[in-house]
């Protein structure tokens, strides 16, 4: 529960990095009239929403299992990632619009070195914010912050290239060229928002862990599960930091019912020192139920 709470307020803390940011980037599109830096606040707004929706996700996974959701809370934060992934494409074609008419009636800058200015300084904050997401979001399996550091990763790649292009419009003074950079953010951004809805989709699918991760149970039962035969029909699922572990342990005929749920508390304890958020179902067996070659072999 104290790293749930500490990820809440991770999550809480993106909202008010989220409207600085936003507050920077605007102030930068208001002093400029550069559509680009326009492009570039927009996707701030989205921030601001995603970083909402991924407080709210991360409090409501926190929410102990009851009655109707025996199971827990935690794939509300794959729903998370996934409105944030809807929110995404939404400002693409915002900013699509806005660089089309752009394109059509360009107008030269006004301000562009204070405007410059305030946006780099916007884009270092949320290149710091991204990364304290992405090392304790990984560390605390939080899809909604991980997915959040991903969105801001790519609000930071963006905001190079929007820094970029409005340069190169002051040195040329080929104003289309901020609408055409404009344009080119909107179409990095539909990329990411695909990306991070197609990741949150396995989440919500009981996609299984990774092969590492596979491999480390699959260890781990095969060290502690001594005096056993073998474990097999072994199975995984994530939602959220949780990891849904269920398997058929194999145990001798003559093993008396205490003797095997020793064992099982055995390989459960060990299983959860690898991975504290684990929910683990063993199925006990007797020997004729062994499927030799296609198990987990007992060291």
């Amino acid at each position: 529960m104290p790293k749930m709470k500490f990820v809440a307020k991770l999550a809480l803390a993106s909202i008010a990095v989220g409207l600085l940011v936003l507050g920077l980037k605007w102030a930068a599109y208001l002093v400029t009239g550069s559509v680009a830096l326009y492009s570039d606040a927009l996707e701030s707004v989205i921030n601001v929403a995603t970083a909402i929706a991924a407080f709210l996700a991360v409090r409501l996974s926190a929410v102990p299992p009851d009655a109707n959701h025996p199971y827990g809370h935690q794939k509300v934060e794959y729903l998370s990632a996934v409105v944030e992934g809807v929110l995404i494409v939404v400002a693409a074609l915002a900013i699509l619009r806005k660089a089309y008419f752009g394109l059509m009636d360009p107008h030269p800058f006004t301000a562009p070195v204070p405007g410059l200015a305030l946006n780099i300084v916007a884009s270092l904050i949320n290149a710091a914010w991204c990364f304290v997401l992405l090392r304790y979001g990984r560390r605390h399996r939080s899809p909604a912050l991980v997915a959040d550091a991903k969105h801001l990763l790519s609000d930071v790649i963006t905001s190079v290239g929007v820094v970029a292009g409005v340069v190169l419009v002051v040195l040329t003074g080929w104003t289309p060229l901020d609408s055409i950079v404009a344009a080119l953010v909107a179409l990095n951004i539909l990329w990411w928002g695909w990306s991070l809805m197609r990741e949150s989709v396995g989440g919500l699918m009981d996609e299984a862990v990774s092969n590492e991760i596979l491999s480390d149970i699959r260890l781990v039962i095969s060290r502690e599960a001594e005096g056993a035969i073998e474990a097999h029909d072994l199975r995984t699922r994530t939602a959220g930091p949780t990891v849904f572990i269920d398997f058929h342990l194999v145990v001798p005929g003559a093993m008396s019912v205490e003797e095997a749920h020793d064992i099982c508390d055995r390989i459960e304890a060990a299983l959860k020192e690898e991975m504290s958020h684990a929910v683990i179902t063993i199925h006990v067996e007797p020997e004729d139920k062994a499927k030799m070659g296609a198990g987990v072999p007992v060291l």
